[in-house]
């Protein structure tokens, strides 16, 4: 019988592998957006690849859609924390909230116009919150099959929620180190070791709810909804509405310390509700293949 160990070392040396030229293109490339939907792919591709070798099956990765109130709260759950930050944000001056700003920007990206700034600006939020969700979720699917799919699981099988959490949290945000270090991928105005200490705390304390998702749930699909909505209310949405200041870069962000801050008590509330977690395994979150 094959150790968790063993499918896991034969995921992560597949995930790195695949990995590392497409750390190489984004890092040389001018345009890096297509190189970097295809690193997201790295980890789906590596879990496949790493079931097939030691299933000779793709089932057990979390394909059923599983109960529409853990899809709710994957959606929900990255606009909730975002907008409690930012919000906190523009009250304080930190950074002020630019309607117009974001709808002479993204406002544009939408297919319609509307009358006012602020009727565009609410339209293009609208817009970005379902169909960009929608359609960012082919890419963090891919992220999610290896991360979620595989990795957790596994995890699972011998460690205990805490420990899965941070295991997987710290291996997802060393996985993102060469993007951040080699193409620029960070706040513009702070320091690169203070964004890549909130990015990193940031996303190690999320993991804890990514992981309580996936296991409470059984589904893949759970996570594949938070990570879009994740990416898209702070890349997309609530960045975009922030005004720059010289303070913005160092709270603002997946590379400031406001959402580094929000991460460790999301961390703390979904730690606290794991004493009641019931594991779904393999078999109970797959009960149909794709």
């Amino acid at each position: 019988m094959t150790t968790p160990s063993k499918k896991i070392l034969t995921f992560l040396v597949l995930t790195f592998a695949l990995s590392t030229p497409l750390y190489y293109f984004i890092a040389t490339s001018d345009s890096t957006h297509s190189y970097s939907t295809w690193l997201m792919w790295a980890p789906g591709v590596a879990a496949i690849i790493t079931q097939l070798l030691f299933t000779r099956s793709i089932a057990g990765l979390g394909w059923a859609p599983g109960k529409t109130k853990y899809l709710l709260a994957g959606y929900l759950i990255p606009f909730i924390y975002v907008s409690v930050v930012y919000g906190l944000v523009w009250l304080s001056g930190i950074g002020p909230l630019d309607i117009v700003g974001f709808a002479n920007t993204m406002g544009t990206q939408a297919p319609f116009t509307l009358p006012t700034p602020t009727q565009q600006a609410a339209g293009a939020i609208l817009y970005f919150a379902t169909y960009g969700v929608l359609t960012t979720s082919w890419a963090t699917l891919g992220e999610e099959i290896g991360w979620r799919g595989v990795l957790v699981p596994e995890l699972a099988k011998r460690f205990s929620f805490a420990q899965i959490s941070l295991i997987s949290g710290a291996i997802w945000a060393v996985w993102h180190f060469p993007v951040l270090l080699l193409a620029d991928y960070n706040n513009a105005g702070a320091p690169l070791w203070f964004g890549l200490l909130c990015f990193s705390v940031l996303v190690i304390s999320i993991s804890f709810a990514f992981t309580w998702l996936r296991l409470k749930s059984g589904s893949v699909w759970v996570t594949v909804l938070m990570h879009a909505s994740h990416n898209i209310a702070i890349q997309a949405i609530f960045t975009k509405l922030t005004g720059a200041t010289p303070f913005t870069p160092y709270v603002i962000d997946e590379f400031g310390a406001g959402l580094a801050l929000m991460g460790l008590v999301i961390a703390y509330l979904f730690w606290r509700r794991s004493a009641w977690l019931q594991y779904a395994t393999p078999a109970q979150s797959d009960r149909s293949r794709p």
